[in-house]
């Protein structure tokens, strides 16, 4: 049986080892000026810093890749939910939306908020600073809903 469980963690040392060779690409996307949220749309200073604490990671090309991301295979799980995450909801690219889908991911920030779905648990495990206060959810929500409105209001 020693034997066995030798033999099983040596594989496991080596798949380990043997992982570090396969690492994803964490290169973030440049950013155009013009494509970003901030480009078109008001946000407030107040939800600019919540919206680069908690959602940029994720939601922009603005990821600030952690130490761990450098081991598989977490960076493997990372990456895919940052890829994820961006195929959602990208403020970079925020102006490539049209309006339809603009007001849309506005009902999606307030949903997220509201069902406290959004930071995702297993991202504020490690970001604590992430988690959204009840303030920090209600400027959030206040914001998402103004936007809407000036959606509706435009041409």
């Amino acid at each position: 049986m020693k034997k066995i469980l030798k033999i099983v963690a040596i594989v496991l040392v080596l798949g380990f080892i043997g992982a570090q060779f396969f690492r994803p690409d964490r290169t973030n996307p440049p950013i155009v000026q013009a494509e970003t949220l901030e480009a078109t749309t008001h946000v407030p200073a107040d939800v600019a810093a919540i919206l680069n604490r908690s959602c940029s990671d994720c939601h922009s090309h603005k990821t600030a890749y952690p130490w761990y991301s450098n081991v598989s295979p977490a960076s493997w799980f990372l990456v895919d939910h940052i890829e994820h995450g961006r195929s959602h909801l990208n403020f970079s690219v925020w102006n490539t939306y049209d309006k339809k889908k603009k007001t849309h991911k506005m009902e999606e920030i307030q949903e997220q908020v509201q069902s406290g779905f959004m930071p995702l648990g297993s991202y504020l495990w490690i970001h604590r600073d992430a988690v959204l206060s009840e303030s920090d959810a209600k400027a959030l929500i206040d914001w998402s809903v103004k936007v809407r409105e000036d959606l509706a209001a435009a041409p």
